[in-house]
């Protein structure tokens, strides 16, 4: 059904009348058709900007898809919908605390991970994301990210319906799940691979398929390789001789989204997920889903257009569904995709490879400049926070704001890459290179927060240094979020290079099984376990006791000293205006801010973390990697 003229809302409205169920409640139904006559028609105009008009008969399946998973969605999530539509800045709380985490390496599997959520509620955790755990080739797999179905979990890790009780046992102690929605790409196991290849007219081109190299040649000139390890170029060569455009790895094959099936297929997969309990997904290499001849087929317009047009489906369908993006691209490119319409949750990567660029150097200007310039987003939306993920660390930063410092970015990049991995004298860190190059000096940091911070290099500042990061991402606003583990301080996992199917990547370094033995030491104050536990705990009690730490809302603090970075967070305490001035010595020695500095402050104010009131008007000194959060 392709008509050449739109269809108009009454039509559809009165198809999705049609597909209202005997069983559907009258006030389910009506909340339904109230957010149709809201979102149609930003959707129908998204449809026809990305489609064209001719695509109304796609976009009519589309509707009536969603009206049927409405009526499949449970009661306990329709509640769920309902209650954050009263509170619809939920995620921006002072309470909020994100964990991730592999579940077969930190649980086994499902129902190893149910028996941690006690642990989760001592943490203080609110939001838990679960690296991909869906179905995917056995021996390739880039770590559950060549995704072969989304509709089944890992038989190794148990069942959707497994997934589904643990979603809901986490909804009950106050904790969101987040799952991973592979976006670009599916393995090349997956059903829809496995049709299109043969032949099936019905799926032939979910995928970019060419019978010769003319097609890919031309992408080619103007697309980078992102994998050059694993394969040359954006293509690879099916056993029949033709070409599939495989951005990633060459088991990953990139969804054609120029084909509106396409869209119909992974906004029902989406909502399916949704129905299962998932609250939060992360939109997996956002920046890759549209491709144009003649552009780097990154970032392009119409990949914004498919987001939020996405966004406009599960506004239908699964009301409280966010969308974080996953987009590790320039740091100008990764604000573009933070939008309420759009994802409403942002990693920050900038932030992160900042953190690690000022405990490298000891310098804060880089992080500063990033907290004043590229910190605010828009109004009902977050960033989420953290000091490292299972992936590696990219120096992400902008070599234009590096030159306002004198910095080559460039040469700086070589230095970070060469101190992060014990390659420059008197390095602490212990990581361990990805996709070393080492006649440019390319590369990029593979490792556990604590073996980058110098506990594996046992310089003695290794703890401090954790807790120095981590009350950064506690306190810049947003969901700060722990790669589980790191709260007790594990370290590098070098066992992966015993494995053949891992240890070609080092990334695999950072991400070890469950520490049974620093989880059991972890209220024992005198272990490294036990003080980062104890350091961070601290932190975490403190961040929710104070409201000032809710939204993003940050302004810039100069320190005059290089060595300290310096922040206020405004906000409301008791209803009245209070603010929290956090200061943080990335330095290997003590740091003065001096008494002018703080001239314009209150003469005491009270340090959450320490609970010991301070007296500012005479000039403060923080300890080596010491945290300040003076309530002023």
């Amino acid at each position: 059904m392709s008509p050449s003229h739109p269809l108009p809302a009454d039509r559809i409205r009165a198809e999705l009348r049609s597909a209202r169920r005997e069983s559907t409640a009258d006030t389910d139904w009506e909340s339904f058709e109230a957010r149709f006559d809201t979102e149609f028609p930003r959707l129908q105009s998204l449809f026809h900007r990305i489609y064209g008009p001719g695509s109304d008969g796609e976009l009519l399946q589309v509707v009536l898809d969603a009206a049927a998973s409405w009526q499949d969605r449970p009661a306990d999530l329709k509640a769920i919908d309902a209650s954050r539509a009263m509170a619809p800045d939920w995620f921006s709380s002072h309470r909020m605390l994100g964990g991730v985490c592999y579940t077969d390496l930190y649980a086994g599997d499902l129902a190893g991970l149910r028996e941690r959520i006690p642990y989760f509620r001592e943490l203080g955790l609110t939001y838990l994301h679960l690296m991909p755990l869906f179905l995917a080739p056995e021996d390739n797999s880039d770590g559950g990210y060549a995704v072969s179905s989304y509709r089944e979990v890992d038989p190794s890790l148990g069942t959707m319906d497994e997934l589904a009780d643990l979603a809901r046992e986490l909804r009950g102690s106050g904790i969101a799940l987040v799952v991973d929605f592979i976006f670009n790409h599916t393995s090349n196991e997956h059903a829809w691979a496995r049709r299109a290849v043969a032949g099936d007219p019905d799926y032939e081109d979910f995928y970019w398929i060419y019978p010769d190299r003319g097609m890919p040649d031309a992408y080619e000139r103007t697309v980078r390789e992102i994998f050059p390890d694993d394969h040359p170029g954006s293509f690879v060569q099916l056993d029949d001789g033709r070409w599939i455009w495989a951005t990633f790895h060459s088991f990953q094959w990139d969804l054609n989204y120029r084909n509106p099936r396409v869209f119909r297929a992974m906004a029902g997969e989406m909502l399916y997920l949704a129905n299962q309990g998932v609250d939060i997904v992360r939109m997996d290499a956002v920046a890759f889903i549209w491709k144009q001849l003649g552009t780097p087929c990154e970032s392009l317009p119409e990949a914004h257009l498919l987001l939020q047009a996405f966004n406009a489906v599960c506004r239908l369908a699964a009301p409280s569904l966010l969308f974080k993006s996953e987009a590790i691209v320039h740091p100008d490119e990764v604000v573009q995709y933070i939008d309420r319409g759009e994802c409403q949750l942002s990693y920050n990567p900038l932030q992160m490879a900042l953190i690690w660029n000022s405990l490298g150097t000891r310098d804060v200007s880089l992080l500063a400049q990033a907290l004043e310039r590229r910190h605010d987003i828009p109004e009902g939306t977050a960033w989420v926070n953290y000091v490292r993920s299972h992936d590696d660390i990219g120096w992400t930063f902008s070599d234009e704001d590096a030159a306002e410092f004198g910095i080559d970015g460039h040469e700086h990049r070589r230095f970070l890459n060469a101190f992060f991995v014990d390659r420059f004298p008197g390095s602490f860190a212990r990581g361990v290179p990805f996709q070393d190059n080492p006649r440019t000096g390319d590369c990029r940091i593979s490792g556990t927060t604590a073996s980058l911070a110098g506990l594996e290099a046992a310089d003695g500042g290794g703890v401090a240094r954790i807790l120095l990061a981590h009350a950064i991402v506690l306190s810049t606003g947003g969901i700060p979020l722990l790669y589980l583990g790191d709260e007790v301080g594990q370290l590098n996992d070098y066992g992966y290079l015993d494995d053949p199917a891992k240890a070609g990547d080092s990334r695999w370094v950072g991400r070890p099984a469950y520490p049974a033995e620093r989880y059991a030491a972890r209220q024992d104050p005198t272990t490294e376990a036990g003080a980062v536990f104890a350091g961070l705990t601290r932190l975490i009690q403190v961040r929710k006791q104070t409201p000032e730490f809710a939204g993003g809302r940050l302004v810039p603090f100069g320190t005059n000293n290089p060595h300290v970075l310096g922040y206020q967070r405004p906000g409301l305490l008791d209803g009245e205006e209070s603010t929290v001035l956090v200061l943080a010595n990335v330095a290997d020695t003590p740091q003065d801010i001096t008494a002018l500095t703080l001239s314009g402050l209150p003469e005491t104010a009270l340090d959450l973390i320490s609970g010991e009131r301070a007296l500012l008007r005479a000039g403060i000194t923080i300890d080596p990697h010491g945290v300040r959060w003076y309530r002023l």
